[in-house]
């Protein structure tokens, strides 16, 4: 499970991995059995040993009361991933969504432009919705076009607020082939600005302003779900 907070990334492992980590990864480690998490030793690249239930209350109490700039990204080592990332969604009111990674004929992938970065379709789940349907009917209302579900590539969260309420999303995301895109236009009510084909080439350069959570999954698109940061 990886969630990104103000777009940087919190990352839940289990101890059997967390043997193949090197503390040469990683800025700060912090042992959670020997001492509190503390404001100042979050920057940069943080790496959180033995994470137990109060680790976790302590943590997202200090990530959504303080100002981290120099916070780039935590992995917390758990004994129990379960039972520690249903935790984590105990912090945030949990908002359902869905999207999809769409290819044309050409092997080309439709990218929108929204809110002055490049982003991929999506959107939340309709009352009783399920994930499949709704990622395909988001993906159709967003950008005028036909496509067919294919298979599952991950799952994201991400965190925001609104109306001083901490939200966390979970979008399921399906890779599509295309179907008809001869009416295609972007869905102005949903801010979306332009839509574009990019081979793998012009992906790269869009994925720059872009978000952590959509280059992520990009590349889980791209690598048949490894788990790897570069593209």
């Amino acid at each position: 499970m990886i969630i990104f907070i103000d777009d940087r990334p919190v990352k839940v492992i289990g101890q059997n991995k967390a043997k193949s980590l090197t503390t040469t990864e990683f800025d700060h480690l912090i042992d959670a059995k020997l001492e509190a998490i503390r404001p100042e030793k979050l920057h940069g690249h943080v790496l959180i040993l033995n994470v137990l239930l109060p680790t976790i209350n302590r943590l997202f109490s200090i990530l959504k009361e303080h100002d981290l700039p120099h916070f780039q990204s935590i992995t917390l080592v758990t004994a129990d991933r379960d039972i520690t990332e249903e935790q984590i969604k105990n912090q945030y009111k949990v908002i359902k969504a869905a999207g999809g990674v769409v290819r044309n004929e050409k092997g080309q992938v439709l990218m929108m432009y929204r809110l002055k970065k490049w982003d991929l379709p999506k959107g939340k789940l309709d009352k009783g919705e399920k994930a499949k349907a709704g990622a395909v009917r988001e993906v159709e209302e967003e950008c005028n076009v036909k496509v067919k579900l294919e298979e599952k590539i991950c799952t994201t969260f991400h965190t925001y607020t609104y109306k001083n309420e901490h939200i966390l999303k979970q979008t399921k995301w399906y890779s599509m082939e295309l179907i008809d895109d001869s009416k295609m236009s972007p869905q102005i009510e949903e801010d979306i600005e332009k839509l574009e084909w990019m081979d793998r080439k012009q992906i790269h350069t869009a994925l720059i302003n872009s978000y952590s959570s959509i280059r992520y999954v990009v590349k889980r698109y791209f690598y048949e779900g490894e788990d790897r940061w570069d593209i």
